[in-house]
């Protein structure tokens, strides 16, 4: 299988991060090891350049950007520093109305010192659920993980996720991870999204002993959602959920609350940037709330109509300039 340039930046920043470490992180990925370091002495030599495939010199290029428009991204980088050169290069496209690729965007960057580490971040095959859905609320996941307050203890953060969108249904900060907090928690999301009996989501969770606990299911039969539990040591069926997790955990985690109000306003800021600004690569870089209220068509268009009329504008300008 051949991968893309910024397939690689983003297996380079999986492993690099991981935390079970790069043999086990590559097994689950389908990399071999001689394959994988190939490219990881490609980049610390070349950088994102020494990722891309091998292709004839070219005496001139009709698609240059322009040098008022390489010097405008780096102005909105800068004005944005929390954005990757993916969600850059979309922002830049819905925002400004003027296309660019995100391998343009991190060239840009890296030429002028802005990009220190790989800044994407993959999911593989592997790490999904087999039955992949087609729309929103077709199947919903759903954990929990723990949270550190000083002073008060662990606390659980339940969180109930779109599969289709990875829009952020609902969620909920417990002080247990009681069967009792997982009914109430999916009972609300269910409330929350308004949905009639007959048009519920499936329910994917693990085998934790809340999922698992007698009559948990029934309760979800009684509100017409249908329970499936994934297969056991093995967490990537929860793919989409515990990824999550980890992404809103490691900016969650930079400071320290105190009470756990203070740890709520946090994550329930994180979870509207997360729905509302943060561009998706899995769901053709829209936001998850874009995906999950079927505004990405439209979206979609838009940006493909913009990129034709970027390219053929800047075709007609580098023939005016030669």
């Amino acid at each position: 299988m051949r991968r893309s340039a910024s397939e690689k930046m983003e297996i380079i920043k999986i492993v690099s991060e991981s935390e079970i470490g790069p043999t086990r992180t590559l097994e689950e990925l389908g990399i071999s090891r001689s394959t994988f370091y190939e490219w990881y002495d490609r980049y610390l030599k070349h950088g994102f350049d020494g990722l891309l495939p091998k292709t004839p010199l070219r005496r001139s290029f009709w698609n240059k950007i322009p040098e008022e428009e390489r010097q405008k991204v780096v102005e909105i980088a800068l004005d944005h520093a929390e954005l990757t050169p993916r969600e850059l290069a979309h922002k830049i496209t819905d925002e400004k109305q003027w296309y660019i690729s995100e391998s343009s965007v991190y060239r840009i960057l890296k030429e002028r010192g802005l990009i220190t580490s790989p800044a994407w971040i993959v999911m593989s095959a592997a790490d999904e659920f087999k039955d992949k859905t087609t729309g929103p609320n077709q199947l919903w996941q759903t954990d929990f993980t723990y949270m550190k307050i000083v002073g008060w203890g662990w606390y659980y953060l339940a969180t109930v996720i779109d599969d289709y969108s990875r829009y952020i249904v609902h969620w909920e900060l417990c002080k247990y991870q009681k069967k009792e907090d997982a009914e109430r928690v999916v009972r609300d999301a269910v409330i929350k999204s308004g949905l009639p009996p007959n048009k519920r989501p499936k329910l994917l969770s693990d085998n934790g002993p809340c999922y698992i606990a007698s009559g948990f299911d029934e309760y979800l039969a009684g509100m017409g959602v249908k329970h499936i539990r994934g297969r056991k040591l093995h967490p990537q069926t929860q793919g989409k959920i515990e990824r999550y997790h980890r992404t809103m955990k490691n900016v969650i985690k930079l400071e320290n609350y105190y009470f756990p109000e203070e740890l709520e306003q946090r994550i329930k800021e994180f979870v509207n940037y997360y729905n509302n600004e943060r561009y998706h690569e899995s769901i053709n870089n829209v936001t998850p709330a874009d995906a999950y209220y079927r505004r990405d068509k439209e979206i979609l268009r838009r940006r493909k109509i913009i990129k034709t009329k970027t390219l053929a504008e800047r075709k007609i300008n580098n023939q005016i300039a030669c």
